[in-house]
């Protein structure tokens, strides 16, 4: 019997983990289609690349993480909500099923991960589309806000597991490999490693801009 509920718990763990790729792998072509929309033909992949990844970001923040907010907030929680967003995030009887699963705290609407969301849904999100509008216009201004938003992004990463690190991890399950790996691994890096590498090129952008107007305000002098 146990070995019985144990096989059924890990398929479905695999079939939650499949419609979740899914949904996941929606958002990423929706993205990538709004970049064959709104930029021309011929931009280059410095652009194109970021684009595809702030149009991502913003609809990862306005549907995932904004029904996870609405399912957390004025009395409701996850674990005692239903319907196709709540089944993303709550475990059922028998068998761990999407993120509530791994990280126990999306769950029972953990006041430090609901904060966070409230930022990330309505301040994260929008910034994506500012800039996002920057970036279709090839405005150059795009790169201070492009750091501003990393910024958030790290912090707001930093501060939902900085704190449950510091406790020894209560809230997070990590002896599945798949709850483990994709969901508090992979889901979350790369969320660092992007905004990394999107405020070390905004970075170059900006003090070279900077160091060519030194110059050449030394040069008229």
């Amino acid at each position: 019997m146990a070995t019985t509920t144990k096989t059924l718990s890990d398929i479905s763990a695999l079939t939650s983990f499949a419609y979740s790729l899914a949904g996941v792998l929606g958002v990423a072509l929706v993205a990538y289609a709004g970049s064959r929309v709104f930029l021309p033909k011929n931009a280059p992949r410095v652009h194109r690349y970021p684009f595809i990844w702030l149009a991502f970001d913003a609809l990862i923040h306005f549907s995932f993480d904004g029904s996870f907010l609405y399912l957390s907030t004025f009395g409701r929680q996850v674990n005692t909500s239903t319907g196709p967003f709540a089944t993303m995030y709550t475990p059922p009887l028998y068998a761990g099923r999407e993120y509530a699963a791994a990280d126990f705290r999306w769950g029972f609407s953990d006041p430090t991960v609901v904060s966070l969301e409230i930022l990330t849904v309505l301040t994260a999100g929008p910034f994506c589309c500012y800039i996002l509008a920057l970036l279709a216009r090839d405005d150059p201004a795009r790169h201070y806000w492009i750091v501003v938003l990393s910024t958030a992004e790290l912090y707001g990463g930093w501060m939902t597991f900085c704190p449950e690190w510091l406790m020894g991890s209560p809230n997070l399950d990590t002896s599945n490999p798949l709850y483990l790996w994709v969901y508090l691994f992979f889901m979350n890096v790369i969320w660092v490693v992007i905004p990394l590498a999107l405020m070390v090129d905004s970075y170059r952008h900006i003090a070279r801009s900077l160091r060519l107007v030194q110059k050449t305000k030394a040069k008229t002098n």
